[in-house]
């Protein structure tokens, strides 16, 4: 049987967000199983990055999770409920293996680690290192102030106007899914 292609899902680790944003990440998981995809994500029990990860277990597709030692040693990993689990060195590797691993990435809200992954696959793809689909899922309008200031890359110059195609920005998780289709 072909290997089904993995959705990597850069998250927030955090338990204290408003209950929308989980709503978002469960319905999000289902429609990455629904669709016959496996996850990618960042190893947590805890946060959006769980929630959506437990959602694509729940509908039938397979977790693959990769976190940083640090992180295992803290007891946040969630190895029981993958397929594989990789433990690195690193946030740098950590985010390597991610990309390795994955066919395609869908951000959802998420901090600064979020951020800093969507980041460095958004330069890795414009570089040509990959070609990969990625896509910023803006719950609740979560990264209209972000997708401004990209904008804003742009429009002075700090980066071509080719750049605005190197990610879609999806409002709900089914135009997320539509969109890797």
């Amino acid at each position: 049987m072909k290997n089904k292609k993995r959705v990597c899902v850069f998250a927030s680790a955090t338990n204290e967000l408003d209950e929308i944003y989980y709503k978002t990440a469960i319905e999000l998981g289902e429609y990455i199983a629904n669709n016959n995809y496996d996850i990618v994500y960042g190893g947590s029990h805890r946060g959006l990055m769980y929630a959506c990860a437990k959602s694509v277990k729940e509908n039938g597709g397979e977790i693959y999770a990769v976190m940083p030692e640090i992180f295992v040693n803290m007891g946040l990993s969630n190895p029981e409920d993958c397929a594989e689990f990789y433990i690195t060195s690193g946030m740098r590797e950590r985010k390597a293996k991610l990309d390795e691993i994955s066919d395609c990435v869908i951000a959802i809200s998420g901090g600064f680690g979020t951020l800093e992954e969507l980041s460095e696959i958004i330069v890795q793809k414009s570089l040509g290192y990959n070609n990969k689909a990625i896509v910023i899922l803006n719950t609740n309008g979560f990264y209209d102030d972000l997708i401004k200031f990209f904008d804003s890359f742009i429009d002075k110059n700090f980066a071509a106007k080719s750049c605005k195609c190197l990610y879609y920005v999806a409002n709900s998780p089914q135009d997320a899914i539509n969109y890797i289709n």
